[in-house]
């Protein structure tokens, strides 16, 4: 497969469209028309070359429908007003993640107010106070090259805090190169491991070694689906030349393990336990095998792998003290429980309940040194629980009014960080005490400097076609007049069982201060309710996810929130089905619409380079009811000629590793042919970012204004309306 990165430059060197000609029109794709059979169903793909998007031709067509969509942007009048209070309301943030404490120090990844990027900073205590100095290990802003931008895909402290391993790649792809520096020095150790995407290090005790997963090598004569097929688990030692790193695990290690070419294999280590474990992940499957063995046996050749776990016993997450052995399964209950069985004799099946289920879902059960910290989802509101070792367990509140978005525990600390949030307040990270039993504020990230106090979230049902209440999250002006004439933004995602927690945007008060309105709809799919929820939006039941949207629009729409003159809607990357199936059956609904690099295209997927380990979400054409599914999900086949679709903003990132650019291509196409409402269908693609995780903050600033330009000009917004035209009639 193409290296992503150079084909930047070559369809940059290979494009001849001018800013002038892109102003006149975007370019017409040329329609050969490729006509497939599956099991007496005729498919016809009008735009299957542009699948082959590193093709000069191709190349030329995105770049020049790229240069049509900026200047269409850059022509709405209140385009650059709006980014402008966009980035103010952005660089007066403070956004942080992945906060992890190991060795008595804490790690976080952060952007700073007026930074780029996130860097990797280090406070030398164990859950940081506020005040306490912090040190920067990693800033890759100094790392960017021929204009390319590098961001940290991920990172790992050893066991004791002095080493830190992590993940770099250039322009968004993702394509991680694992790197190890000193804490203390900040000094860059010569290791390198390419194709080392999905990380995975586990350190070992003496900072000398740790685990990884590596993606096979690709050569020219491979195509491209083999991009994530086969990977392995190796064992690194520092200073070693990874060519040359032991495999310990993974596609085709012994006969005794069965891992298909789709998996995906991992070796994790926990300091709190004598076993290593060998994970097995079935693509996106939420439910893994794993094997173990007790330490000691690591240097054994070959490893004598013991089968752990299987799909069957429906494990989600696991984690290890000592001998026990937690796992969250939905086997018996599909709103998960935490079960409990020993490695010395592993007994999966009648595991002993340590926490049952019941109308909450748990989300985590994590081992810290005094307890198990578990994470529920209440309704749409995170939660916190702690399950002391001697089975007693008791809620832990982050505060009145606020929802737990993520906890993080070490096996070798106490305590917990909790990440707080809401719909209306600025995220912080604070530490639970056990011993003081209180919850205090880090510091690590400080408080908005902007006041949100006249904005609340407003929790709603709307009922969907089949009579489900769908939880529809409302996000609005206190004492907002509802006279069905607020623009209002409809965001839905609805696959894998992600649910959409409680969190705050800064940028969304551009938005907000117009009188708009945001709102997410919890569409079956998600993870809100558990794996009932999430199975009644899957594979063949995925309709139900497009109805749930749908039902939340109407909803809207009945309570004179909006209209649907100024409605919009919005999918991300699987949520294009989501979007993509809204529009496609009722554009009556939508004023404008966003399909952020989104899968538009459901039946070729699982040729695109991702498209293997999503069969196991989504289904395979190769089988009777995968190619029923997802011929049902694939909004590319469904657009209709003759039809008055909605404005259409489709965003494509060059180097996706997730979804295949030609996805939004595909839709792009298939939408400017067929339209009558001569309102726009827009492709918008950067040429510096992939899906959106490794993209620097002006990027998503800019991205952000010209996504909510283009909806207020389609909404009517009077103040977006470039010359000459009028998006409501």
């Amino acid at each position: 497969m193409p290296n992503r990165i150079l084909l930047t430059a070559l369809i940059l060197a290979l494009t001849t469209t001018t800013l002038s000609t892109a102003q006149s029109g975007p370019p017409i794709a040329e329609r050969h028309d490729v006509t497939e059979t599956f099991y007496d169903q005729v498919l016809v793909d009008p735009y299957r070359s542009l699948e082959d998007w590193h093709d000069a031709k191709v190349a030329q067509w995105f770049k020049g429908q790229d240069d049509y969509t900026r200047a269409t942007l850059n022509g709405i009048p209140g385009r650059e007003k709006f980014l402008a209070r966009v980035k103010a309301l952005d660089t007066a943030s403070t956004r942080v993640r992945d906060v992890q404490v190991w060795g008595g120090k804490t790690f976080y990844l952060k952007a700073d107010p007026g930074a780029d990027n996130v860097k990797l900073y280090v406070v030398d205590q164990a859950g940081a106070q506020a005040g306490t100095k912090e040190r920067l290990l990693i800033d890759p802003e100094l790392l960017t090259k021929d204009g390319v931008h590098s961001s940290i895909d991920y990172f790992q402290p050893s066991l004791d805090g002095a080493l830190v391993a992590y993940g770099i790649s250039a322009g968004g792809s993702e394509n991680s190169v694992i790197h190890v520096l000193e804490t203390a020095s900040g000094k860059v150790l010569p290791d390198s491991i390419d194709r080392a995407r999905f990380g995975a290090v586990a350190w070992l005790p003496g900072n000398k070694s740790f685990f990884y997963n590596r993606l096979q090598k690709v050569t020219p004569d491979m195509p491209a689906t083999a991009f994530e097929q086969r990977s392995r688990a190796y064992l690194h030692q520092l200073g070693d030349d990874p060519e040359h790193d032991r495999f310990v695990f993974g596609y085709a290690y012994s006969p005794g393990l069965k891992i298909d070419d789709n998996d995906l294999s991992f070796v994790a280590y926990s300091p709190a336990s004598p076993y290593l474990v060998g994970i097995v992940a079935h693509g996106t499957q939420n439910e893994a095998t794993a094997y173990y063995i007790p330490f000691d046996q690591l240097n054994s050749s070959p490893i004598a792998w013991k089968k752990l776990i299987d799909v069957d016993d429906a494990v989600v997450r696991y984690d290890v003290r000592n001998d026990d052995l937690y796992l969250v399964t939905h086997k018996n209950k599909p709103r998960y429980e935490v079960t409990r069985t020993s490695l010395k004799n592993p007994d999966v099946a009648h595991a002993t309940v340590v926490v049952p289920a019941s109308d909450v879902v748990i989300q985590e059960a994590d081992v810290a040194s005094d307890a198990i910290y578990i994470r529920d989802l209440d309704g749409g509101i995170g939660r916190m629980r702690r399950l002391s070792f001697d089975g007693h367990i008791e809620p832990v509140s982050p505060g009145e009014g606020q929802s737990v978005g993520a906890i993080s525990v070490t096996p070798t600390t106490s305590g917990a960080l909790v990440h707080v949030v809401s719909w209306t307040t600025a995220p912080r990270w604070a530490r639970y005490d056990p011993k003081a039993k209180t919850v205090a504020d880090t510091g690590i990230q400080p408080p908005l400097p902007i006041d949100t106090s006249a904005y609340e979230a407003v929790e709603v049902r709307a009922k969907s076609a089949d009579g489900t209440m769908i939880p529809l999250s409302i996000i609005r002006a206190k004492g907002t007049k509802l006279d069905g004439n607020h623009p209002t933004h409809l965001i839905g995602y609805g696959a894998y069982g992600i649910s959409y927690d409680a969190f705050f945007d800064p940028v969304w008060l551009a938005w907000l201060e117009r009188g708009g309105i945001i709102a997410f709809a919890h569409v079956r799919g998600g993870g809100e309710y558990g794996e009932e929820w999430y199975r009644a939006g899957y594979k063949l039941t995925k309709q139900h996810t497009i109805d749930d949207f749908i039902a939340s629009a109407q909803y809207l729409i009945a309570n004179k929130y909006t209209s649907p003159q100024r409605l919009s809607g919005e999918g991300t990357s699987a949520g294009g089905i989501l979007i993509g199936g809204a529009i496609t059956q009722r554009p009556d609904l939508f004023a404008g619409a966003l399909i952020r690099v989104g899968c538009s295209n459901a039946t070729r997927m699982e040729f695109t380079p991702n498209g293997p380990p999503n069969i196991a979400e989504f289904g395979s054409v190769t089988t009777p009811e995968g190619f029923k599914g997802l011929y049902a999900m694939d909004a590319y086949q469904h657009v209709k000629d003759g039809t008055a679709y909605p404005g259409v903003l489709l965003t494509a990132g060059i180097n996706d590793p997730r979804v295949d650019p030609s996805q939004p291509a595909k839709m792009t196409a298939r939408l400017q042919a067929a339209t009558s409402s001569k309102k726009p269908i827009l492709l918008r693609v950067d040429y510096d970012a992939g899906h959106g995780m490794g993209s620097t903050r002006a990027q998503h600033d800019i991205e952000f204004a010209d996504e909510m330009s283009f909806l207020l000009w389609q909404d009517g917004d009077l103040a977006f309306q470039p010359p000459g035209t009028n998006a409501m009639k």
